[in-house]
């Protein structure tokens, strides 16, 4: 049986490229980059649950575990673990492979609170599963 830090928890979401523009000074990819792929992510899966519009509310307990090269292949999985009135929590790890040849890792992981809106950006309900 695998160990729960072998397998992504949750759907893969958002899949794409490292790239030189997306790095700092040492090579490793910002992790501003990594955020706002799984901001993206969590809004894509989110939106999809609350079938509209969506703003993220917060993000806690982010991890960065590992770092990520150019050219490595990042993976961002998704699952809403909890759907309140108006809010959803998602758990969101983003998942690295090596210039995608190579084994995948959990490289970072957050929470993230997503709030459902109506037109005027205001609170609305989420509607059942």
């Amino acid at each position: 049986m695998a160990t729960p830090e072998a397998q992504p928890r949750g759907e893969l979401s958002l899949r794409t490229v490292a790239m030189p523009a997306d790095t700092n000074p040492a090579g490793d990819i910002f992790g501003g980059w990594i955020m706002s792929l799984m901001d993206l992510a969590a809004g894509i899966s989110a939106a999809v649950r609350a079938k509209g519009r969506t703003v993220t509310a917060a993000v806690s307990h982010l991890s960065f575990l590992r770092p990520v090269k150019v050219g490595d292949v990042v993976c961002v999985y998704t699952e809403v673990f909890r759907v309140g009135r108006t809010s959803m929590s998602l758990a969101v790890e983003a998942w690295a492979m090596p210039r995608g040849l190579g084994e995948r890792h959990k490289v970072t992981a957050a929470e993230f609170v997503i709030v459902a809106v109506d037109a005027h950006g205001k609170p609305r309900p989420v509607p059942p599963a």
